[in-house]
């Protein structure tokens, strides 16, 4: 889950940001974007809010980062105050957990921790206004080991790149880490991946043998 959080702490802000994010999502795409554009259409009238003027959004790498560019323009218009982005741990890349984030890899790797620790130093070395690697989260001390972070957007240009490296590496190393285990939907979303960023990065597609290939080739021999 996408999150952010208006540090004015103005409802103004956040009812902003809420029109801004809603205007970016296009309904018509998928089921989950239609199931966002009308979370962030009603959030308001709910009264989500306790506390800090914040919201939670579940969107892909596109959506954060168009939302979080856009955010970035509103905070240097003097449209709106600075905004902290987020997320959970509970999320695509950031934790290692064979009981819950990483329960759905079936190559062996899901009790290994390179992808979190990963994402926190990829993270850091992009910028990032604050990261963290800590242990447990969601799942109890031992169980998992999570990388968490958050943006300060202050309307800067270097911002911009920021928001541009850092969430990409910060949601589609996890993409790259199904796809190598095998994921059909995380092999196909990285091919799209590559095909539409060709001069950004690149991300090693496997190509699984054919299981019964294989087993006529055994049979032919033995």
């Amino acid at each position: 889950p996408f999150r952010w959080v208006c540090l004015s702490r103005a409802d103004a802000d956040l009812h902003k940001t809420d029109q801004a994010a809603m205007a970016l999502i296009d309904p018509n795409r998928n089921a989950q974007d239609r199931d966002n554009h009308y979370w962030i259409e009603t959030a308001e009238e709910n009264k989500l809010v306790v506390g800090t003027k914040a919201r939670i959004l579940y969107a892909d790498e596109e959506g954060r980062i168009r939302i979080a560019l856009k955010f970035n323009d509103m905070v240097r218009n003097n449209e709106i105050g600075p905004v902290m982005l987020g997320r959970d741990h509970h999320d695509v890349s950031g934790t290692d957990s064979p009981f819950r984030e990483t329960s759905n890899i079936y190559d062996g790797s899901n009790v290994m921790a390179d992808m979190a620790t990963h994402c926190f130093a990829g993270n850091v070395a992009r910028g990032m206004t604050m990261v963290v690697l800590s242990n447990g989260g969601g799942v109890g001390i031992g169980r998992s080991i999570n990388g968490g972070n958050g943006i300060v957007l202050d309307g800067t240009a270097m911002l911009d790149e920021v928001i541009r490296s850092g969430l990409s590496w910060d949601v589609m190393g996890g993409v790259a880490r199904r796809n190598w285990a095998r994921n059909e939907h995380a092999v196909q979303t990285s091919i799209e991946w590559n095909h539409t960023h060709r001069n950004e990065g690149q991300i090693t597609i496997p190509y699984p043998t054919d299981d019964t290939f294989i087993t006529g080739l055994v049979e032919q021999e033995f």
